[in-house]
């Protein structure tokens, strides 16, 4: 179990206040609060990185610092006053103590359950372990620390193993009065269907990008309206990552790229190498991870673009962009494209797991495409 996050980051779901384009599932949610029959599990599914576990801090927020659900029909109190108004929102202050002890994973009723640093290899686990879910329904069981609710946020469902899905599939069928399980999931299908079917399914897509946009002019009022449209686009849905994009220089990189790309199969020799150079110096890593996840999107995007006869209407996010992709698919049909794909992804991976060098391996990639489009 895990209740700090790795970095004081103020977008990290358990300190975000904000919350758009997601009003539907907050109301749906804020219906069964009101209803006095709040359902006890609650499946909040959809792409990754469009703001579920920022909703299932925010509703745990609410309830934390709510105490007790209403009784369903509330009317006027015992001598004719009004009942209290029901809320609209489920925001709560970022400065109160629930939401401050949450935020620093201190508070006594809410636990998360997500995948943790192996301490004999200092790596990340591959899943969710059923010790750590045994342990939240021991959790679950106790009486709560301030008197109200009991929340446990399992982020993400998908990675748990089956002996930890089997042992949330007893929490859900047995819960405890006041206890709330949040289940965030990326891929809903992967999980038992007797999980799914034991939760109230909140599903959340992209927000549109004008709302994607509008948080990053909030967040970084010095980029061009321009670049805030690219990043809503280059982020799909995604605030955090837009952000993050911003500050990586990801938006640059991605111009660079895309003018190599507009090269293909003839991409300039010496611009090739220099950009390759500037993604192996020390300290580039993270450029480099960057510049392989946007390729890998590109090229998939690409692929996909092609197999539905639309590569015309790929909309360009950049100017440099405009016509790329329409040129390449002529060059070289889908599977090719798949193919391509699969060999990027892997050099990725590669590089990270084996510290290979980087110059080399992007060199590679665009080999490879160079191969794929006169092949």
């Amino acid at each position: 179990m895990a209740d700090k996050d790795q970095a004081e980051d103020p977008f990290a779901p358990r300190r975000n206040p904000e919350l758009l384009g997601h009003e539907a599932a907050e109301h749906r949610f804020l219906a069964g609060w009101r209803s006095g029959r709040l359902p006890h599990g609650w499946l909040i599914a959809g792409p990754k990185g469009i703001g579920k576990a920022t909703l299932a801090f925010r509703i745990a927020r609410f309830v934390l610092s709510s105490g007790s659900a209403p009784a369903a029909d509330d009317g006027p109190g015992l001598f004719g006053d009004e009942p209290v108004a029901a809320p609209e929102t489920l925001f709560v202050d970022p400065e109160s103590p629930v939401a401050r002890r949450i935020a620093t994973g201190s508070h006594a009723d809410l636990i998360t359950l997500q995948r943790e640093v192996n301490p004999d290899t200092s790596a990340l686990r591959t899943s969710i372990s059923v010790e750590n879910v045994r342990k939240a329904g021991e959790f679950m069981r106790m009486t709560a620390g301030e008197g109200g609710w009991r929340v446990i946020v399992v982020d993400s469902a998908d990675e748990m193993n089956p002996n930890a899905a089997n042992a949330l599939l007893k929490m859900l069928e047995e819960p405890p009065e006041r206890a709330l399980l949040l289940l965030v999931s990326h891929s809903p299908g992967r999980l038992l269907p007797t999980i799914r079917s034991r939760c109230c399914r909140l599903s959340l897509n992209p927000p549109p990008p004008e709302t994607v946009a509008s948080i990053i002019e909030k967040h970084r009022p010095d980029l061009s309206g321009e670049d805030r449209i690219a990043l809503a686009a280059l982020s799909e849905g995604s605030p955090g990552r837009a952000l993050s994009l911003a500050d990586e220089g990801g938006l640059e990189l991605y111009r660079a790229l895309v003018s190599l790309l507009s090269q293909l199969p003839n991409a300039d020799t010496a611009t090739l190498h220099a950009f390759s150079d500037g993604l192996a110096r020390r300290g580039a890593e993270e450029k480099f991870r960057t510049v392989s996840m946007l390729l890998s999107w590109w090229i998939g995007r690409l692929a996909r673009a092609g197999a539905r006869g639309d590569a015309e209407g790929l909309a360009p996010i950049v100017a440099e962009e405009a016509g790329c992709a329409a040129r390449l698919l002529a060059a070289a049909g889908v599977d090719r494209w798949m193919e391509v794909w699969e060999k990027v992804n892997s050099l990725a991976d590669q590089t990270d797991r084996l510290n290979l060098d980087r110059k080399q391996i992007v060199l590679n990639m665009f080999a490879a495409m160079q191969r794929a489009m006169r092949a």
